[in-house]
């Protein structure tokens, strides 16, 4: 059966991933450097990165554990190491609290321009 998902998408670029995490290209590439569960696959004639969607799950997070949380890389590194469901899920409930706030922000800018 066919997909018609049209933003599953096999493999994402340097580019595309870091545009999408807000992060420059050679911070993913650092970030490639210190946490060796992050290992894109790179074709061999030109070395482009290919990143996968678990590749993307697992920069989001450590985003989440370096950027939001404030973790330096060693912390964020053990932590992927020692307890990475749980680093997951605490991700994941951080992201959905940040979005409702979002959420939240922007209804009280539209209920301010009601009144």
């Amino acid at each position: 059966m066919l997909t018609k998902d049209k933003e599953l998408k096999l493999y994402y670029s340097i580019k595309e991933v870091a545009q999408l995490l807000g992060v420059n290209e050679s911070t993913l590439r650092y970030w490639e450097k210190e946490f060796p569960q992050l290992r894109p696959k790179t074709q061999a004639l030109n070395k482009v990165r290919q990143y996968t969607a678990e590749d993307l799950e697992l920069l989001k997070t450590i985003y989440s554990l370096v950027k939001v949380r404030g973790f330096k890389l060693a912390a964020a590194r053990k932590m992927l190491v020692e307890n990475r469901k749980g680093v997951d899920k605490s991700s994941e409930v951080l992201e959905t609290l940040l979005s409702v706030r979002s959420q939240l922000q922007e209804l009280k800018r539209h209920l301010s321009g009601i009144v």
